[in-house]
């Protein structure tokens, strides 16, 4: 096949392309500049091409800058605005990734796409593809890809999904690659520097909330929090609060521009409901349909035993086994099987 390859400038995407490139397919890379000129994600384009040369594989560069800031960026900070706790990378696989890694595929003539990404795809026996969790449990990154569609799974390759991190490392310094040695990116792309609340403040410096009342459960004021896009539920550290013990946030309240504050314990839920659903291994579920899964809450959070049961069109509700600690509206929920294929996922409401 022509396979076109995302270089993000990692070592994870670049063993993705030499892999490809070793089992004989026509390989091109490709790096989506995501950022206005300059800046120090320029570097990533460096290591991208530095790549592609000692792979020996032809090398764009795809200016997607205006569809990001409007799809990706902006949603992002009128989410924390909202006091929502969003998840822009999910977001950002679907409407920029693949949807413009198969615009390159089109036009030039390429077969499939392919990323660094630690998962696998596999056609099920109904005929649907799906994303299965990788070999390397701690560097499963298919909850990142649930809202991938049939179409684009259909034409999507991703070789790391069988390899642990360190077998993608030694990998890379046997093919000679520069990038073998660049330390993993561990924050949102586009928030490089500084935090989330200044890269609200700077892009909304008009329309983001001031400083509001933290409350406990029962409406007493505590204190005087400094703006709800500051925060996010779970939250301990920053808060600013002296109570006498280990306080959270446990709710966001964006109408009345408060924060609720509580114990540990008050964090703990049994179950969630999603909203904005995305079906992968399954073309849907029926309303009043229940099914036994594991559900992951955050991209970090160890999927725990649960019930998927769809109640109304565009809403399920995720019962755990298990009290689940801080949900945080904004994020994903993803849901898979027994055999660690997701089923789908939604926006936790």
């Amino acid at each position: 096949m022509k396979v076109i390859v995302g270089l993000s400038g990692g070592v994870d995407s670049s063993v993705a392309a030499c892999l490809l490139k070793k089992a004989g397919h026509d390989v091109i890379g490709v790096t989506l500049r995501t950022w206005e000129s300059g800046g120090s994600r320029c570097c990533a384009i460096d290591s991208a091409r530095e790549s592609a040369r000692a792979l020996d594989i032809p090398y764009r560069v795809i200016n997607c800058a205006s569809a990001f800031r409007e799809k990706i960026e902006t949603p992002f900070i009128e989410s924390y605005l909202r006091g929502l706790t969003p998840n822009p990378c999910v977001i950002c696989n679907r409407d920029i990734k693949w949807e413009w890694m198969l615009y390159a595929a089109d036009i030039l003539g390429a077969d499939a796409v392919s990323t660094g990404h630690f998962a696998s795809v596999t056609r099920l026996e109904n005929g649907r593809y799906a994303v299965r969790t990788a070999a390397d449990t701690k560097k499963d990154q298919s909850y990142m890809l649930y809202r991938l569609t049939q179409a684009e799974l259909s034409r999507t390759v991703l070789p790391l999904g069988g390899l642990t991190k360190a077998e993608v490392r030694e990998i890379a310094r046997d093919a000679g690659l520069p990038s073998a040695s660049i330390p993993d990116s561990q924050e949102v792309c586009f928030v490089s520097e500084g935090s989330y609340a200044d890269l609200v403040k700077s892009r909304a410096p008009d329309s983001f909330p001031g400083e509001g009342r933290f409350v406990d459960e029962d409406g007493r004021v505590l204190g005087t929090h400094q703006g709800i896009f500051r925060y996010t539920v779970g939250q301990r550290k920053g808060l600013g609060l002296a109570l006498g013990y280990p306080a959270f946030v446990k709710e966001i309240r964006a109408e009345t521009n408060e924060i609720v504050i509580g114990g540990a314990e008050s964090l703990f839920v049994s179950g969630v409901i999603c909203r904005d659903l995305s079906f992968m291994s399954i073309a849907q579920l029926r309303c009043g349909e229940a099914l036994p899964c594991t559900a992951k809450i955050r991209y970090h959070h160890e999927a725990q035993s649960a019930v998927l049961s769809y109640e109304e069109e565009d809403a399920a509700r995720l019962s755990f086994s298990s009290p689940v600690r801080a949900p945080a509206p904004g994020q994903s929920a993803v849901f898979y099987d027994e055999d660690g294929f997701i089923i789908g996922g939604g926006i936790i409401q």
